[in-house]
């Protein structure tokens, strides 16, 4: 079998927040990749670097944001070196983006059709009848009456606008499809529906797909592999099945223990003790120490490294052993 070379390669990424104070660390440090098709799913609480981390991978970052260090490969191409003018040609025909709220990034004052035109041609000179196809086109992929076209996002439901999102997404049929948390608006039964959508349009289209969410039970049906985030940095990543099966960072273990499981016997909620660190003053050693059940006295002052356990790596002293 012949390996495939990734989609997208993240090497120890690395994104600062410029305030009067100094410089804040949202992300430390991130390495990930991509493969062509997959679904990697990234997870953690709120204020953990997750939708920093999809804004840089997709170069979108504004002041005070910046890329500090580290390096985004796409296809084989530096993203972080790359000028304006080519990101402007690779953005939405190769790799697009899906907001997490759909009516703050629709605009309110323009039809849906308006917006999709304005997309297409910002990328190709096609004539007025061929963007009409093209638009009807991918709303009908959505599963939207191209009706619709002439609506404004007001005049649509929750699911239907984050629908007509993924519809302007994939409207060149990019390879890399970046989600932050577009299901978080939506009632369980939209959410379900709208993830569905998703992964058979990946199965037509083929495109890879980064999603971030706080819903650990839509990445545990959806995703192949799965990022656990922690104040900035990754503590965990592999297969989803393996992550889910077997958590080995307390992290990980703690935030599976904090959902209700709609299979086997009740358990009780268990919440992670205590609140996350200010990414202005990280603690010393492992960033998760002063919440973790299993502390040990080096985790205090040492910082951890990846250690890797049946294809999963896993940043915590406790796999220190045997490697």
């Amino acid at each position: 079998m012949i390996a495939t070379a990734p989609l997208l390669e993240v090497n120890d990424l690395c994104v600062d927040y410029v305030t009067e104070k100094g410089a804040v660390r949202a992300v430390d440090r991130v390495s990930l990749s991509v493969a062509p098709g997959e679904f990697l799913g990234i997870v953690g609480e709120s204020g953990c670097g997750k939708s920093t981390l999809l804004y840089a991978i997709a170069r979108l970052l504004g002041p005070p944001a910046e890329i500090a260090s580290g390096s985004i490969r796409f296809r084989g191409d530096d993203m972080v070196t790359m000028g304006e003018d080519d990101l402007r040609h690779i953005r939405w025909q190769n790799y697009s983006l899906v907001m997490q709220s759909a009516m703050n990034a629709l605009n309110p004052v323009m039809t849906i059709g308006a917006q999709l035109s304005d997309a297409i041609l910002a990328h190709q000179r096609l004539p007025q009848r061929a963007v009409l196809a093209r638009s009807e086109e991918v709303m009908r992929l959505v599963g939207i009456d191209p009706v619709h076209l002439k609506s404004f996002p007001h005049q649509l439901s929750g699911g239907m606008r984050q629908r007509s999102m993924i519809a302007m997404a994939l409207v060149f049929t990019p390879e890399l499809v970046i989600m932050d948390e577009p299901t978080s608006a939506l009632d369980v039964v939209a959410q379900r529906s709208l993830m569905l959508q998703i992964k058979e349009l990946q199965r037509k289209i083929g495109f890879a797909a980064i999603f971030v969410t706080h819903d650990m039970s839509l990445v545990s049906h959806f995703s192949d592999r799965l990022a656990v985030m922690y104040a900035g940095q990754v503590m965990e990543i592999g297969p989803t099945h393996t992550v889910f099966g077997e958590p080995r960072h307390p992290y990980s273990l703690g935030l599976l223990s904090s959902f209700p499981s709609i299979k086997g016997e009740r358990l009780p909620l268990q919440g992670i003790p205590g609140t996350p660190p200010d990414l202005a003053h990280p603690p010393s050693g492992c960033r998760f120490h002063p919440r973790c059940p299993k502390v040990m006295s080096h985790c205090r002052t040492i910082e951890p490294r990846f250690h890797e356990r049946e294809g999963v790596q896993v940043r915590c002293h406790l796999y220190a052993d045997g490697d």
